[in-house]
C-alpha cells in the first residue's frame, strides 16, 4: 500500500545526499574551493566544520620539465592540517573560514651545499563569501557561483624559511556545478593577486582550473549512508616570486589528477584523495612538488 509519509522520508533523505555529494564533490583545493561549503549546507542558519589533511613535496630535482641531477639532496615537504567552517545566511549567500597549521621542512642548496631547513605554525587565514545563483530543472540543479576572499597574514614571515610572506592577497573564484542523483560535474577557476608583505616579500600570483566529475556508486536509503567515486583534475600556473621572498611558492605550472573516495552516513562524511603528479614545468630550478594526499572528515548541522 502507497504511503505518502514514505515518499516524503525518501525524498529527504535523497536531497540530503545530493547535498553530502556537493559538500565533498569539491577539489578542496586550499586557496580556490570553499570547505564543506561549496555548496553545503543549503538552508537558512545552517553550519558546518571540516578537518583536512594536506600533504605534498618530493626529492626530485627538475630544471623546467626535466629531471636533473640533485647531487645536495635538494627537497622540500610539507604538512598542513587545516580547520575549516562555514555559515550559511540563505541558499545564495556564505561566508567561509580556513585555517592551516603547517609542518614543512626543506634541503636547499646553498654554494652547493644542502642545508636542512623547517618550520612550523598557523598559517595565514582565509575569509571567502561564496555567492550563487541556482537553477532547478526537474531532476537535475546547477549553480554559477562567484568568491571573493581574502586571505590574512597570520602566518610567521620570519626566519630563513618562514610559513608566510606577510601579505594580504585577494582571490576571486568563478564556478559551475551541475548534478543529478547518479552524477556530478564542477568547474572551478580562480586567481589571487598577491601584494608584497613583510621584508619586502613578495610571492607570484595564481590562476588555477580545477574540474571534478563523480558518480553516485551506492546509496541506503535506510541508513542515509552511501558511496560516491570521483576523478579531480587541478590545473596551476604561479608567477614567480621576488628574489627575497623565502618561502616555498615556486614559478611554474602544474597539473595533478587522480581518484576520490567518499564515504557518508546522515551528515558525516570522509573523503580521502590521492592526485598524481601529470605534468610540471618550473621557470627556475628547484624541487618537484610532486603527488598530492588529501584526507578530510567534515560535519554539517
Amino acid at each position: 500500500m502507497f504511503d505518502p509519509l514514505d515518499l516524503v522520508v525518501s525524498m529527504r533523505r535523497l536531497l540530503l545526499a545530493s547535498i553530502v555529494l556537493s559538500f565533498f564533490m569539491v577539489s578542496i583545493n586550499s586557496f580556490a574551493h570553499q570547505p564543506v561549503m561549496d555548496m553545503a549546507p543549503r538552508w537558512k542558519g545552517g553550519y558546518g566544520f571540516q578537518l583536512r589533511y594536506e600533504s605534498y613535496g618530493s626529492d626530485t630535482l627538475l630544471d623546467g620539465d626535466s629531471k636533473v641531477p640533485n647531487p645536495v639532496g635538494v627537497e622540500f615537504f610539507v604538512d598542513k592540517s587545516w580547520c575549516e567552517g562555514v555559515y550559511t545566511f540563505d541558499r545564495s549567500k556564505r561566508i567561509t573560514f580556513k585555517l592551516p597549521y603547517i609542518r614543512q621542512v626543506r634541503i636547499k642548496s646553498i654554494n652547493a651545499v644542502g642545508v636542512k631547513q623547517k618550520n612550523s605554525g598557523v598559517g595565514d587565514l582565509i575569509i571567502g563569501i561564496p555567492l550563487k545563483k541556482y537553477f532547478n530543472h526537474g531532476a537535475e540543479t546547477s549553480n554559477w557561483g562567484f568568491t571573493p576572499s581574502l586571505r590574512f597574514p597570520t602566518g610567521s614571515h620570519s626566519g630563513v624559511y618562514p610559513l608566510s610572506d606577510g601579505s594580504w592577497d585577494l582571490g576571486l573564484d568563478f564556478s559551475y556545478s551541475k548534478e543529478t542523483n547518479k552524477f556530478y560535474s564542477y568547474y572551478d577557476l580562480f586567481y589571487w593577486h598577491n601584494t608584497e608583505g613583510e621584508r619586502k616579500m613578495r610571492e607570484g600570483n595564481e590562476i588555477g582550473l580545477d574540474i571534478n566529475w563523480g558518480i553516485h556508486a551506492y546509496h541506503n536509503n535506510n541508513t542515509n549512508s552511501g558511496i560516491f567515486l570521483m576523478w579531480d583534475i587541478s590545473a596551476r600556473h604561479h608567477d614567480k616570486s621576488n628574489s627575497i621572498a623565502l618561502t616555498d611558492a615556486s614559478a611554474g605550472s602544474r597539473i595533478h589528477s587522480g581518484p576520490v573516495f567518499i564515504l557518508y552516513r546522515e551528515t558525516l562524511m570522509f573523503r580521502v584523495e590521492y592526485k598524481l603528479k601529470v605534468y610540471e614545468n618550473l621557470q627556475e630550478i628547484g624541487a618537484s612538488k610532486g603527488n598530492v594526499l588529501n584526507i578530510s572528515a567534515g560535519i554539517i548541522f
